[in-house]
């Protein structure tokens, strides 16, 4: 399934986390480790860089966090990124550098990348968002089946291959330049490839192929360069 691996959907010089992340074949097997990642890595952060705020709280320096933000560790929020006004970050995340978490969003068990925007009312949760990709105004990740089975990823636009995950919670995997229409939903398992767009108010599901617009499940096109 090589629209899936991490080699294929993001830079991995564009995270904290890309020694980690190089680790793994896909992005998903990363997820149980994030919180023992940012414990190991919070202490060896620069201090002239980075202070400690509270237990494995290290946010940068130049980074702007509203007073009205609710930070939890383990967390890690790198240079010049933005917390605004009433963002709930609940634990195991890694905010990238210059990356915006907005007002009323949620982040819980994710690597943000560096030069991502989740700016308003957005639910990430146990994802991975690739540089500079972005979520319109409402979307979110659904990261639990409503029947609480374990998530299988399914390529059903390309290979037809499908992947036992193991996991029942897992939100979506996002490349880099990822645009996610206001509004929409990724389901359980969702991967979407590099510089792919996702219309708004949509229901997406399945990997999605790099270089495509999911108008709807029936259809996804090739972007024209």
């Amino acid at each position: 399934m090589e629209n899936a691996k991490i080699v294929n959907l993001y830079s991995l010089n564009e995270t904290i986390a890309g020694e980690y992340l190089s680790r793994f074949v896909y992005p998903w097997e990363a997820l149980k480790g994030i919180s023992d990642f940012i414990k190991e890595l919070g202490p060896t952060l620069d201090p002239e860089v980075y202070e400690q705020r509270g237990d494995n709280i290290w946010v940068a320096k130049s980074a702007k966090v509203a007073p009205t933000a609710c930070l939890n560790g383990p967390l890690i929020i790198d240079e010049d990124a933005e917390i605004r006004h009433c963002a709930f970050i609940r634990g195991n995340a890694i905010v990238g550098k210059g990356s915006v978490v907005g007002n009323s969003t949620e982040l819980k068990n994710v690597i943000i990348f560096n030069s991502v925007q989740v700016p308003h009312y957005n639910y990430v949760g146990d994802s991975v968002l690739g540089y500079k990709s972005h979520m319109g105004a409402g979307s979110i990740t659904s990261n639990v089946k409503s029947d609480k089975t374990l998530v299988v990823v399914k390529d059903v636009y390309d290979t037809k291959e499908e992947i036992a995950t193991g996991l029942k919670k897992f939100g979506a995997m996002l490349g880099d330049y990822v645009e996610v229409g206001c509004n929409s939903v990724l389901n359980p398992g969702t991967v979407v490839g590099k510089n792919s767009n996702i219309y708004p108010l949509s229901r997406v599901r399945g990997v999605i192929p790099s270089n495509s617009i999911f108008k709807n499940a029936e259809q996804v096109v090739v972007k024209r360069v």
